[in-house]
């Protein structure tokens, strides 16, 4: 039975300091394993999904504590449902399209700027100068085509789909699609009067778009305008943003426009669930940002990137469209350090250690006392057996208790020499199976003399 329990205590011993590298272990795994986020990128075949591609193998490529797992769908609003159902992490979503309740913003992957350009001498230089003309629009998405009726109808003006003569009523604009190639032709035959862009102002799109329209007027110049009265249009469509066009950005001569150009436009927005960790957020953010060289040799859609404005912290997270705190945390520098982001698992690690030490240090005392006890039970057994020879004088029974205080000092030494045992407990064992042999000896020798006496002496007869 001692046998049986000096194993499993050698076992139990063995197997805790493993049991503390295995849960080591598994907690470095679990804090340095890469985190994988889910991504709805959409519209299908457009640039955000081929940016987003791209960042997501640069994230695997640089083994970043980071990774992405792509879902596509074939519009925004597809993308922006499946960030509010919590199908994904992350989202392309176009705010104007479908605002997720739950969407934060990370960073604008493309702003799209509204804006009207029109051979001089059609002598159209304002929106109420577009009514009863014939206006081309090159987008082709049903969320352009909303967008732009939004905007005309702000000013007034009714939009039909590609009616002759703008339309019966005076106030209407024939809604014209139009490919980029057959823009020289259409302006040339009337059968649009002026172009409306819905675009990144920087691309080189909306460079050869405004070239094309300078060469259909006869002095090369062009009529280039924005939305008027940006606070009451914002107000009443809140999911759009406010777009500067700078001077001078659109090369020719004269170059256009001749000062800046204040319109609104909507913008393709990456967007994170708000229950994603301010952590996790804040390094999606650095890493796009940090990694936007490296993206722009894959995709120009790289160069499109840019962080949302905003005046203050509180505005930023208030706002209409408002931002992550992660997001936040890097544009401010005030990301989270490494006992920050595991603070919590640090104090849960310290409290399980501080009390992992404290059983183990009952344990040893514990299996301290329990050696202890059992050198003392062996040596008050030994007193017992002394105390009980003292009086005996059957052999027999001597030599019995003999036999017992040899397997008692066999026991006491077998615990002394595979345990470390106190000198005190050690050396009253040793004198009581001194005094129990000393004890059994004499009894023993006496024993046997009386014996001797008894056979000389003979039967006792009677006279």
């Amino acid at each position: 039975m001692n046998g049986k329990r000096s194993l499993a205590w050698r076992v139990a011993w063995f197997c805790a300091p493993v049991l503390a590298l295995a849960i080591a272990g598994l907690a470095y795994a679990y804090l340095t394993h890469p985190t994988t986020l889910v991504v709805a990128v959409a519209p299908n075949g457009g640039r955000e999904p081929a940016l987003l591609r791209a960042y997501a193998e640069a994230l695997t490529k640089g083994k970043a504590s980071i990774r992405l797992t792509l879902v596509p769908f074939g519009g925004v609003r597809e993308s922006a449902e499946a960030l509010q159902d919590g199908k994904a992490d992350l989202a392309v979503v176009r705010p104007d399209v479908l605002m997720p309740r739950n969407g934060l913003t990370l960073a604008v992957l493309r702003e799209q700027a509204t804006l009207v350009v029109a051979p001089r001498k059609a002598g159209i230089d304002a929106f109420p100068g577009l009514a009863g003309k014939r206006l081309g629009i090159l987008a082709p998405r049903t969320a352009d085509h909303a967008l732009v009726r939004g905007l005309m109808e702000r000013h007034g003006l009714e939009v039909r789909n590609n009616a002759p003569d703008g339309g019966a009523s005076p106030k209407a604009v024939s809604l014209v699609p139009v490919e980029e190639a057959d823009l020289p032709a259409s302006l040339a035959a009337r059968r649009i009067d002026a172009v409306i862009l819905l675009t990144t102002p920087i691309s080189a799109a909306a460079q050869r778009i405004v070239g094309l329209i300078r060469d259909a007027d006869g002095n090369r110049e062009a009529a280039l305008f924005g939305i008027s009265d940006i606070p009451a249009t914002l107000a009443r469509m809140p999911r759009l943003q406010a777009v500067t066009v700078p001077a001078g950005l659109f090369d020719g001569e004269p170059r256009l426009p001749a000062e800046d150009i204040a319109t609104v436009g909507a913008s393709y927005r990456l967007m994170a669930r708000a229950t994603l960790s301010r952590s996790i957020a804040a390094e999606v953010t650095q890493h796009l940002f940090e990694m936007r060289s490296l993206l722009a040799e894959a995709t120009s859609a790289a160069e499109d990137v840019t962080h949302p404005a905003y005046d203050t912290t509180v505005g930023a997270t208030s706002a209409r469209l408002p931002i992550h705190p992660g997001a936040i945390d890097y544009y401010e520098r005030e990301q989270e350090s490494f006992i920050e982001r595991y603070e919590s698992w640090i104090y849960l690690v310290a409290i399980f250690g501080g009390g992992l030490g404290s059983v183990v240090a009952w344990l040893r005392q514990r299996v301290g006392r329990i050696r202890r006890e059992r050198i003392e039970v062996a040596t008050l057994r030994l007193l017992e057996i002394r105390s009980n020879a003292r009086s005996e004088t059957d052999a027999c029974k001597l030599e019995g208790m003999a036999a017992e205080t040899d397997d008692l000092a066999a026991s006491v030494a077998r615990h002394a020499m595979r345990r470390t045992t106190e000198p005190r407990t050690l050396a009253a064992a040793t004198l009581a199976v001194d005094a129990a042999r000393s004890t059994i000896r004499r009894r023993l020798g006496r024993s046997g003399k009386e014996a001797a006496a008894n056979e000389v002496a003979g039967p006792a007869t009677e006279d």
